[in-house]
């Protein structure tokens, strides 16, 4: 097998919290701080986080993590729902 093949194996599911309303951007991006916040406060690896604007008035912060490290962190930081991620290089 090949390096390149071996890490395209791992799962990642991106951990996703929704936000509403007319201030949905702004909230999700101070959300977004507070993750960031955690990643560094338990010095975890994860490098793939952001916002995103679905419409004027649903906005979301996300995180991606490996599969094999999705439990505990879902059940520190309580993610409104989750998927699996798909990197767009990878489609």
């Amino acid at each position: 097998m090949l390096k390149t093949e071996l890490l395209y194996t791992v799962r990642k599911l991106k951990l996703i919290w929704d936000f509403r309303g007319p201030v949905s951007l702004k909230t999700a991006e101070h959300h977004l701080i507070h993750l960031k916040e955690y990643i560094i406060s338990n010095s975890l690896n994860i490098s793939i986080t952001g916002v995103e604007t679905i419409s004027d008035m649903h906005s979301l912060a996300y995180l991606v993590v490996d599969e094999s490290e999705m439990k505990p962190i879902r059940d520190a930081l309580k993610p409104h729902r989750g998927q699996v991620y798909l990197d767009a290089e990878k489609s």
